[in-house]
C-alpha cells in the first residue's frame, strides 16, 4: 500500500533514543546504538517521533510499505480483522488512502469488549474507527463530516452500547451523514451491557 511512513537518516542519528520513547506504536527499535524503522506496519505514518529527535534525522516520505495487516493470534481460530492503524477516531488521519470505496464502521469502544464475535460480525470488510465522546470529550461530528465528504464512502454502520452515552457517538455521525452532503447507505446496531444485540 502507498502510504505516508517515517523515514530515519541514521548518519544524523545520535543514538539518543527519544524518537523510539516517543513512538506509542512501537515501531522504533533502538539497534547498535542507531534508530531504525523495525515495523513498518506499525508506523501510522503521523509523527509524534518527529519532534523529539534533535538531530532532525526523521522525515516523512510516500512509499509502498506493508499494510497493517489482519493477524491471526497463536493457538486461535480467531483472526484480527482490524484492516488499517490507527483506529480511534481522534487519532485517524482523515484523508487516509483506505477510506477510499470503504465500508465505514463506526462504532464505540466499549461495543468490542460486549459482544463476543465483534471482529468477523461486524469489522470484517470494513474500514474501523472507535471512540467514546464521553472519555474522549470531543465532539466526532467535524472530523466524520470531513471523511465522509472527502472521501468515496460506500456505507456507514454505526454499533453502539444500549447506554445514553453512546448517544453522543450515534449524533455525531448522523449528523456528519447530513453535513457530508451525501447518500449513504447506513444503519445502527445497539449492544445491550449483556453482549446481545438489540
Amino acid at each position: 500500500m502507498l502510504r505516508k511512513i517515517i523515514k530515519i537518516d541514521e548518519s544524523k542519528c545520535n543514538g539518543c533514543g527519544a524518537c523510539a520513547k516517543a513512538c506509542h506504536e512501537g515501531a522504533i527499535e533502538m539497534i547498535d546504538g542507531v534508530a531504525k524503522l523495525t515495523r513498518e506496519d506499525y508506523c501510522d505514518g503521523l509523527g509524534d517521533c518527529l519532534p523529539a529527535c534533535p538531530t532532525n534525522a526523521i522525515s516523512f516520505e510516500e512509499r509502498e510499505v506493508p499494510c497493517v495487516n489482519p493477524r491471526t493470534f497463536e493457538n486461535s481460530a480467531a483472526a484480527s480483522r482490524l484492516a488499517q492503524w490507527p483506529c480511534q477516531i481522534k487519532l485517524v488521519p482523515v484523508n487516509a488512502p483506505y477510506f477510499e470505496g470503504a465500508n465505514l464502521l463506526v462504532a464505540a469502544d466499549c461495543s468490542a469488549f460486549a459482544y463476543g464475535n465483534f471482529h468477523n460480525d461486524f469489522m470484517r470488510n470494513h474500514i474501523t474507527l472507535i471512540g467514546c465522546p464521553k472519555l474522549d470529550g470531543v465532539d466526532y461530528t467535524e472530523k466524520l463530516t470531513y471523511i465522509i465528504k472527502n472521501n468515496n464512502i460506500k456505507s456507514v454502520k454505526i454499533v453502539r452500547m444500549e447506554v445514553p452515552c453512546c448517544g453522543g457517538l450515534e449524533n455525531a455521525v448522523k449528523n456528519a451523514l447530513l453535513s457530508g452532503g451525501k447518500f449513504i447507505p447506513w444503519q445502527v446496531i445497539t449492544i445491550s451491557t449483556d453482549g446481545r444485540i438489540i
